[in-house]
């Protein structure tokens, strides 16, 4: 036995003398791509790179341990799940070089992608969010009773991340079967494992989480292989999240620019004696079961095949940008069929039960549609939005959820991918702060990106004038306003509620559902009892008048009425009810019918979505304008405690300094 081969020690178990091959040929197919990648890096016939040249062993024996159907969550150094799902080079060539072949038409680089055709979900840069991902994945198993997993990997710097401890921790709590695969290589970029955490192995933290946990040697084909594999079907049988702690080092650079000077040489020269391929490699020489001849064959075969796949993506021409499809393909395509109720026979309810009885209905339609929030379940919600619902639908659609925001959506998200439809309930709007990365990278960019639905609903209770301060009281729709991927609905009244809640279930694409607190028991209509939908996106002129348009949407409506009945002005209200995509046919028509213009919202000033809607008019509806757009909004301060200081705070007031402003004109 070589000097290299005694460093591992190779259990090959029940394994065949094919199978060994197989896990050979599957070990050897991406260190030959990242050589030719190495050498086009160099050629600058690619832009960047992150090799993996060391750690083979483990994207190859957990993808090779899984079932075909089983999705696997990949970073930067996971080339070998893309080879041993046997994903098309020239494609995989196409998506480096940013060509129209690859899977994401030039708008992402690297692994950031998913196809779920070969059941893998790449990554983001942000890295932890892809873990609670899987981990939704894993409750679509679990719901279906599938009797199937999903594997996430991380680095050990990723570990460090929020995100780990919130998809761990609810993974736990829900028994998901979920693999949270750790590659821990030394490095996180510059910064090694010793400034990254305290605690001697990572794979201890599963003991905080109630969790099982190993750790293995992850240069070790077989070690990695024999050990997923047999997890992985117990976990089948037996559903339950697993952290397993790969042991295994970077050999190069986090990406090629960064170099390795940083990486002390003793410590580069150890771990060169432990290279995955040559060890596996001295290991089937020595037993007999490949050959000096073989091994040329196979190389020689798979550099042929690189070459040829190599000029294949070379010579598909560069992208053609088309503003047309660029815009088309930040939504998915929704046809949008308005379903009126059934009958005639309405209920008068408040707005909170309009809200209520449309999600039951929407539950009803939707044996797909999962609901998940903070205390949603028995308790039924902070406003009781839910109660009744687990006794109707079973607290596996109905779930409570620890505070874990980002988690939660990112499996919502996961659950999308699964062709389930997901609604989590953000306890009150502020709290979205804790999930904004998940909703503004990954659900937002899923289609654009790679084509994948992101089915997901966010519901929003917010705004102030309930005294509850600053943390409970914010009005914060216009950061998603801003964020292109996303529909922002934001109702008015009770029919609106119901109905556009109701539309936001059929829209596959991610829809953040505002709902305004202080309107939820303070006002009530005439609510169809049947299901039906109103058509997001577009606006609707809650009075006509002929003095001044006014243009709102939630709370703004109601200050808006009641000033001008004060008044006695005969203004129009236009209440938008979606804010992306906007209705600017709608503020068109209703700016060239009054030719004076206020904006009136609930959030701050400067920022506000009145800033925006401002501006286009200005830009394209100049000539119709007897005055200037003037602008009705909260002061820019956060939202105050005191009652005195919050109604300074809100706009009515300056409202109706805008409006006489605007009349005088």
């Amino acid at each position: 036995m070589s000097a290299t081969a005694r460093l591992m020690e190779f259990k090959r178990g029940n394994l065949s003398n094919e199978k060994l091959l197989e896990l050979y040929e599957l070990l050897l197919k991406p260190r030959m791509i990242e050589e030719k990648m190495l050498i086009l890096l160099r050629q600058g016939k690619v832009s960047k790179w992150f090799s993996g040249i060391g750690q083979e062993a483990i994207s190859v024996g957990a993808t090779a341990a899984l079932l075909q159907d089983e999705l696997i969550f990949t970073l930067h150094r996971n080339l070998g799940v893309f080879t041993t799902r046997e994903v098309p080079l020239d494609r995989l060539l196409s998506q480096w070089q940013g060509k129209a072949n690859g899977f994401t038409k030039g708008r992402d680089r690297s692994f950031h992608f998913g196809t779920i055709e070969y059941g893998i979900v790449g990554m983001i840069s942000h890295l932890g969010p892809q873990l609670s991902l899987a981990a939704g994945v894993a409750l679509a198993h679990k719901l279906k009773q599938e009797g199937r997993i999903s594997l996430a990997f991380s680095g050990e710097g990723g570990t460090s991340e929020g995100e780990f401890h919130e998809a761990l921790n609810t993974a736990a709590v829900w028994q998901l079967p979920v693999i949270f695969l750790i590659e821990n290589n030394g490095y996180g970029l510059s910064t090694p494992t010793n400034e990254q955490y305290r605690c001697e192995n990572l794979a201890d933290r599963a003991i905080g989480y109630g969790m099982k946990s190993v750790i293995i040697d992850g240069n070790n084909i077989l070690e990695v292989y024999n050990t997923i594999a047999q997890l992985s079907a117990e976990m089948r049988e037996n559903p339950e999240p697993i952290l397993i702690e790969c042991r295994t080092f970077r050999m190069r650079g986090h990406e090629e620019a960064s170099g390795t000077k940083y990486v002390p040489k003793e410590l580069m020269d150890f771990w060169a004696t432990k290279d995955p391929l040559s060890n596996y490699e001295n290991f089937l020489l020595e037993e007999g079961i490949l050959t000096k001849t073989k091994i040329e064959k196979i190389r020689k075969d798979l550099k042929k095949w690189i070459d040829q796949s190599w000029e294949t993506a070379n010579n598909e021409p560069s992208i053609t940008p088309s503003l047309k499809q660029e815009l088309i393909d930040v939504y998915a395509p929704h046809q949008r069929n308005i379903v009126n109720p059934a009958s005639a026979k309405t209920t008068n309810k408040r707005f909170i039960d309009a809200l209520s009885d449309g999600l039951r209905q929407a539950m009803e339609k939707h044996d797909n549609l999962v609901l998940m929030g903070q205390d949603i379940a028995d308790y039924g919600g902070v406003f009781k939005i839910t109660d009744g619902f687990v006794q109707e639908f079973g607290k596996e659609r109905v779930r409570n959820t620890p505070l874990c925001e980002s988690a939660i959506i990112g499996i919502g998200l996961g659950l999308s991918l699964k062709g389930f439809k997901a609604m989590v309930e953000m306890q009150f709007a502020d709290f979205v702060s804790c999930g904004i990365t998940q909703i503004m990278n990954n659900l937002a960019k899923q289609h654009y990106r790679w084509g994948q639905l992101a089915d997901v609903v966010i519901r929003m209770p917010t705004g102030a004038g309930t005294g509850a301060g600053p943390f409970h009281s914010q009005s914060n729709e216009a950061w998603f306003a801003h964020t292109p991927g996303l529909k922002v609905v934001y109702p008015s009244n009770p029919i609106d509620a119901k109905g556009l809640l109701l539309a936001s279930f059929e829209d596959p694409n991610p829809i953040i559902y505002f709902e305004h607190k202080a309107l939820y028991r303070s006002i009530s209509a005439d609510v169809p009892d049947d299901y039906y939908t109103i058509e997001s996106g577009k606006a609707n002129i809650v009075r006509e008048g002929e003095a001044v348009s006014i243009i709102t949407y939630g709370y703004g409506v109601h200050w808006a009425k009641k000033v001008i009945e004060e008044l006695g002005v005969d203004a129009e209200i236009l209440d938008l009810r979606t804010l992306l995509p906007i209705d600017y046919e709608a503020i068109e028509s209703t700016v060239k019918k009054n030719n004076r213009v206020i904006i009136l919202h609930e959030d701050t000033l400067f920022g506000g979505i009145g800033g925006e809607i401002a501006a286009y008019i200005s830009e394209h509806l100049f000539e119709h304008l007897d005055a200037p757009v003037l602008r009705a909004a909260s002061l820019d301060t956060p939202v105050p405690f005191s009652s005195a200081l919050e109604q300074q705070f809100l706009p009515v007031e300056r409202f109706k300094q805008q409006l006489a402003k605007i009349l005088q004109y």
